[in-house]
């Protein structure tokens, strides 16, 4: 972890519980979790890029990056090894530079491909397996949080207590 520059997140599951609510009016609403958005903030203080690679194409993703700041993001992406490639480069990173946190089999490409990969406690069993950190804390519950104050802790950079 200590030389990751970069943290690349699936949404639905890693910074979003995984569920999701249709309201009445067909509208979609996700939950996002207060301690993974500290979690974020924390990330881009210390200097860390953050990027968003959704399989999803919701409107949600892009407020939740408007909100945190976060200019890179792929929706409806099917091939998140690709964007992940594609990010590197735009970013003028190597892919060992960058930490890539996912939930799910369609996740598995990317986390292989990235320096560093991590997943949340409730990950599915493929993607628990390739990754080096697995948090304690479920997706949208903590888990971005906690990879990112290990990864800041590795690095011996601010730690949360330092920046507040």
């Amino acid at each position: 972890m200590t030389e990751i520059k970069a943290i690349a997140l699936d949404v639905d599951g890693v910074l979003t519980d995984g569920g999701i609510w249709w309201g009445p009016g067909g509208e979609e609403w996700k939950r996002f979790c207060f301690a993974d958005i500290m979690g974020v903030s924390l990330a881009r203080k210390a200097g860390l890029v953050i990027a968003l690679i959704s399989g999803e194409d919701s409107p949600l993703v892009d407020r939740f990056a408007t909100k945190m700041g976060i200019t890179d993001i792929e929706k409806n992406c099917k091939d998140k090894a690709a964007a992940l490639r594609r990010f590197a480069d735009r970013a003028g990173l190597a892919l060992s530079e960058i930490c890539f946190m996912g939930d799910d089999i369609n996740d598995v490409a990317a986390m292989q491909l990235a320096g560093f990969a991590a997943a949340p406690a409730d990950a599915q069993p493929a993607a628990r397996r390739c990754a080096g950190f697995v948090s304690v804390k479920n997706g949208g519950n903590g888990a971005v949080r906690e990879l990112v104050e290990a990864v800041l802790a590795a690095q011996a950079r601010a730690t949360p207590a330092k920046i507040a």
